[in-house]
């Protein structure tokens, strides 16, 4: 049993809501009643609020992590009770197994935000202080009446999730990057940055990665390009996937992943550990940021710079944002064929500008049009991903890129997505096509033994 600590008969919980104490907004002015919801739903949120911090006085957390979860669930369901005791609100039996479920995510959990966190419809999460939620589903953000007590209830839940992955967040460092058990992304800011109060992203991914073909039954990729990306990944050609943020980068990422051998070694260098891969023979390294004194930083670039050291046949980068671009290019033109990495553009030619842009970034004084050159020689294929207007992701364009004329990378586009209007209920019409060019990485996969037909290539034909 781990209930160590049991309230004396002359013990009370001090709380707003212990006997006694009138339950109306004036017996706690700090806590008014959102406009959104009901004074029923307040009550509860307080009381929820007020039993959590009776089972605190009353267990011992160090026990926790050593009990299986259907035992501790039936443990507080036991106190429960007991502590309603000295609460003069009567709850039904369904009120009363939601307030055992929202103490359960209180205590173990992340909440008020763990119901959102267990919806697999919804893949972002946001917090604009205490009393403000939207969730993201199918691509569109929308309100949900979810909220913390207060200011300081939040930032108990977002010290709870930086913690755990040994950082801090507090004046002197208003914001960080974090990430769940799941491998959630997080990012919180708090004040004296956040002026509203604390806001909180969750960027969730899905428990089973997503595939490439579950991409092609989505709509987001046609099935030729998707036997084309295939190819590209097998005959190891090295990939630069470009798109705004929540254009789907990640998850082309880790579906492309899906087609590496297995018997190939692959180094994955993150700023906060997202990447899915499902091959056995896979080393993740994840980024430091400094502590307290400022010392001890560990950035993208040193873990490339280390990962070459480690035997790689692959290296994938979550995201090149500095520097870090340069050793990732000089990594592709020594051997490391097949590597692949993500970056923040809108479009294939602005993708290239902005790996320029970061190769300045190094420190290297390096002449424009060497930067190009190695860009040119490094990099073989620019994927495209967006999100359009109706909240739906797709590739909106293959690339590859051919060499240089004069001072200028030449690409050639393979495969677009060409947009033709928005039906009456604000939906994105369009559809899929080939240019007629034929890659030259096709003499590669070639090489690989992987045959592609020139009908997946032919301009009169709409692939989706």
């Amino acid at each position: 049993m781990w209930k160590i600590k049991r309230a004396g008969e002359d013990e009370q919980v001090d709380t707003p809501l212990a006997k006694g104490t009138p339950s109306n907004d004036s017996a706690d002015p700090a806590v008014a009643l959102h406009p959104q919801i009901s004074a029923r739903q307040e009550t509860l949120l307080r009381l929820r609020m007020a039993i959590h911090q009776g089972l605190l006085d009353r267990i011992n957390l160090s026990l926790l992590d050593k009990m299986p979860e259907e035992q501790i669930k039936a443990e507080i369901a036991q106190i429960i009770p007991e502590l309603l005791v000295t609460f003069d609100q009567p709850l039904n039996r369904d009120e009363r197994a939601n307030l055992v479920d929202e103490v359960m995510d209180e205590l173990l959990g992340l909440g008020p935000l763990e119901p959102l966190i267990k919806d697999q419809s919804i893949t972002d999460i946001l917090v604009n202080g205490c009393e403000t939620v939207f969730v993201e589903r199918s691509g569109l953000l929308e309100r949900v009446p979810t909220r913390f007590q207060d200011e300081k209830h939040l930032m108990r839940i977002i010290q709870k999730i930086v913690s755990g992955v040994g950082r801090r967040i507090d004046e002197s460092s208003p914001y960080v990057d974090a990430r769940l058990k799941d491998g959630s992304r997080v990012n919180a800011i708090v004040a004296p940055l956040a002026l509203d109060g604390s806001l909180l992203s969750i960027r969730k991914f899905a428990k089973v990665p997503i595939s490439m073909q579950k991409l092609v039954d989505l709509g987001s990729v046609p099935e030729a390009m998707a036997e084309v990306l295939s190819a590209i990944v097998r005959s190891r050609r090295n990939v630069l996937i470009s798109g705004g943020t929540g254009s789907g980068k990640t998850t082309m990422l880790n579906a492309l992943s899906s087609f590496i051998d297995e018997r190939e070694r692959i180094v994955t260098i993150e700023d906060s550990a997202e990447l899915q891969l499902q091959q056995m023979h896979v080393a993740r390294l994840e980024t430091r940021p400094p502590n307290i004194e400022g010392r001890g930083e560990v950035s993208q670039r040193d873990l490339v710079k280390n990962a070459l050291r480690m035997r790689p046949d692959r290296i994938i980068v979550g995201e090149v944002r500095a520097g870090e671009a340069f050793d990732m290019l000089q990594a592709m033109n020594t051997g490391h064929d097949g590597s692949m990495t993500t970056v923040h553009a809108n479009n294939p030619r602005d993708s290239l500008s902005r790996v320029e842009q970061m190769i300045g970034m190094s420190g290297i004084d390096m002449p424009q049009r060497s930067a190009r050159a190695q860009i040119a020689s490094a990099i073989n294929v620019v994927i495209q991903v967006s999100r359009l207007s109706d909240g739906r992701r797709k590739v909106t364009s293959l690339s590859e890129i051919t060499g240089m004329e004069g001072d200028t990378i030449t690409m050639q586009e393979i495969f677009r997505f060409k947009k033709t209007g928005i039906d009456d209920n604000q939906q994105v019409i369009g559809h899929f096509e080939a240019t007629g060019i034929r890659p030259k990485f096709l003499l590669d996969a070639e090489a690989y033994g992987i045959k592609m037909p020139a009908e997946l290539f032919r301009p009169e034909l709409k692939i989706g």
